[in-house]
């Protein structure tokens, strides 16, 4: 017998002879692991408040997007200028305005309506523009953008809205019509 032999190489011999042999690379399975059926993670927050569908003839279009004012009158944004009144209806079935909603055809009469709530203030004298940003930081000191722009001065009835939510604020508000707006407000 040679003193050195060009056989199987040790660690495979004793690998081999242990019930350890190695599995091709290319049977690996490197996917993760499938989990168990059950609620896993954080749920994600929800965006619509309530989705409808209703069957109406008459209306032009494959989509639309409006906003339910508190009064009851629509503001079309996007989609046919006709009457969205039977969307609307079915709707408040579930929500009562306001409310920004979303319609989309899910066939030759059938629509499909995504709607949340919103909160609408009336902000007579407000700066022009589409959109006003109100934050008051840790320090006390009050910023107002309008248009992503930082202006002097102040929008008193953002800023008491803002101060319901803590003494750290910020607050968007989106103009829907003249001296309307729709309000989100958060603590910082």
């Amino acid at each position: 017998m040679p003193l050195f032999r060009r056989g199987e190489p040790v660690h495979k011999r004793l690998a081999r002879e242990g019930g350890l042999e190695p599995r091709p690379q290319e049977a690996l399975d490197t996917r993760p692991p499938v989990l168990e059926t059950g609620i896993h993670g954080i749920q994600r927050p929800r965006t619509w408040d309530a989705t409808v569908t209703v069957e109406v003839d008459g209306i032009d279009g494959d989509g639309a997007v409006f906003v339910a004012l508190p009064d009851g009158t629509l503001l079309v944004e996007d989609g046919p200028e006709e009457s969205l009144q039977p969307l609307a209806e079915a709707v408040e079935r579930e929500l009562q305005p306001p409310y920004r909603a979303r319609a989309v055809r899910s066939g030759d009469a059938l629509w499909a309506v995504q709607a949340r709530r919103i909160e609408v203030m009336e902000l007579p004298g407000a700066p022009a523009g589409d959109t006003l940003d109100v934050t008051r930081t840790a320090d006390g000191a009050a910023e107002l953008r309008v248009d992503g722009e930082r202006i002097f001065g102040s929008v008193r009835a953002l800023e008491e809205r803002g101060a319901r939510e803590g003494s750290e604020f910020a607050v968007h508000a989106e103009r829907l019509d003249d001296d309307l707006w729709e309000v989100r407000a958060a603590p910082l």
